[in-house]
């Protein structure tokens, strides 16, 4: 990245909406600045199509102007209670907002606005490299308006706050969120004032709503390398207090001479791992929540050491609690995180011991259409520093995959129904909904996983017209019922 010259700013403003914009603001006799990540981004070379702007008076009469100007293909928003407005023209989204300065009480992130200059609108920006503007007027077109050297630290790959941290940060802590996020999305360093800041303000980000958390955190997640931002959420205590299950996967303790792994780190592996195969949000967030259940699960034994059996099915167990408690969707995504929560050990525990088709079937069907997730997952989850059963885990998970491939050929077994269903049970014996029909279905689905029975409807009603003659069930008249 390199300092641009006013030419080569004004080259890359050469767009319909940059010369609109300015024309507007020259015909008002308004101050008109580009603001913000999209300054931030031209310097990055970063593609985007949301453009800030601030003007020096009314941002609101300044977007109605702009919308007039370019016409019909224009859709104007505007929100009076907040001086804002937006207009949306050729895939542009632009808002406007007049330059403000702010103050806030302590126990709001709400600030009582008062009209500024463009100074004061720089001063309440959150972070030195979204504080830079880019002036459009014609007769100052392309000039940078750069306080607080936020172009050094862009150059230097550094997160600072322009004013006091502490002020930053108390007055709006949401602002830490972003902090954290700027850093993981950017590969940037938290300037070390900067991050003490954060430790020392942690507590203020109980007062943000989950919601705007959550957005924040989801777009970290989405980052090349989410495991940085989680290590800097660990290390200043917000993890503490936003995510406690994750952070008290940290540490090893040791007995006897033996400790368990890092579970904290070992997550935060698989959580690149995945990242690096899949942009899948909730896929992510899988592999971040894969071992939660492990503190609750850990035990000592002293012959085999440290156990943590069942860590799976706690770990289901409290993802639902995890997505209320952060308002995180309470729908099919959850579902698909605690399934794949639930799941995660299952074909690690196959790829160890001999691959049988028995238990590969039962994997396709409990796994449905998320098997190759599932198994994404998995192979992501070995991390294991010895390279021999490195190398032997990944091998045999191709031949799960392979036996996966052939299994559902064969049997068509992914999300199968059982042939025969409880219906044509009830309808064979003359049964009511009972037990017996559960116990019947239960027997013919296990007959099916397990390879005894084909997945046909004939093999299948003879399985079922056995099993209910051990049961002492008889039909209601032999071979009436039965379905065509």
């Amino acid at each position: 990245m390199k300092k641009l010259t006013l030419e080569e700013m004004r080259s890359r403003l050469d767009a319909p909406v940059f010369r609109r914009l300015s024309e507007t603001a020259d015909e008002l006799g308004l101050e008109c600045y580009l603001v913000g990540g999209y300054v931030r981004d031209l310097f990055l070379e970063r593609p985007t199509n949301d453009v800030d702007i601030v003007v020096v008076g009314s941002g609101i009469r300044m977007a109605e102007a702009f919308a007039n100007r370019v016409g019909s293909g224009a859709r104007l928003s505007v929100f009076r209670n907040f001086g804002t407005a937006q207009v949306k023209w050729h895939g542009h989204e632009v808002e406007f907002v007049g330059a403000r300065r702010e103050s806030y009480s302590h126990d709001s992130r709400k600030p009582i606005v008062e009209d500024g200059t463009l100074e004061d609108d720089q001063n309440r920006r959150d972070f030195t490299i979204n504080a830079m503007a880019v002036c459009l007027n014609k007769a100052r077109y392309g000039e940078l308006v750069d306080p607080f050297d936020g172009l050094r630290d862009l150059e230097d790959g550094i997160i600072a706050t322009p004013l006091d941290p502490d002020v930053t940060f108390s007055d709006d802590p949401l602002r830490m969120m972003r902090c954290v996020r700027f850093a993981t999305q950017l590969n940037f360093y938290i300037e070390d004032e900067t991050f003490a800041a954060l430790a020392r303000n942690r507590e203020r980000i109980r007062i943000i709503s989950g919601e705007r958390i959550i957005d924040e955190l989801n777009k970290m997640m989405m980052a090349s390398h989410p495991s940085k931002g989680f290590v800097e959420l660990h290390r200043s205590g917000l993890l503490e207090i936003i995510l406690p299950e994750l952070a008290a996967l940290d540490g090893v303790e040791v007995r006897s001479g033996r400790g368990h792994k890092n579970n904290f780190y070992h997550t935060l592996e698989v959580l690149d791992n995945v990242a690096a195969k899949s942009d899948n949000l909730w896929l992510r967030w899988a592999a971040l929540l894969h071992d939660v259940g492990k503190p609750r699960s850990k035990r000592w034994d002293a012959s085999a050491g440290w156990t943590f059996h069942n860590h799976d099915f706690l770990g289901e167990k409290m993802v639902p609690a995890i997505f209320r408690r952060m308002k995180l969707p309470l729908d099919d995504r959850m579902k698909y995180v605690k399934k794949l929560v639930g799941l995660h050990m299952r074909p690690i525990v196959i790829a160890d011991d001999i691959v049988t088709d028995s238990a590969v079937r039962r994997l396709l069907f409990d796994a449905g259409n998320d098997i190759d997730d599932l198994m994404l997952l998995c192979e992501a989850d070995v991390t294991s520093k010895n390279e021999v059963r490195k190398r032997n885990f990944l091998n045999n998970f191709k031949l799960v995959r392979s036996k996966l491939v052939d299994i559902e050929e064969k049997d068509r077994i992914r999300n199968f129904q059982p042939p025969v269903d409880g219906e044509e049970i009830m309808h064979l014996f003359g049964l009511s909904p009972c037990r017996e029909v559960g116990v019947l279905k239960t027997a013919l689905k296990d007959a099916i996983l397990d390879g005894r029975v084909p997945n046909e409807h004939e093999q299948a009603l003879a399985f079922v017209k056995e099993k209910a003659r051990e049961m002492g069930l008889s039909l209601v008249e032999a071979g009436e019922g039965e379905k065509n």
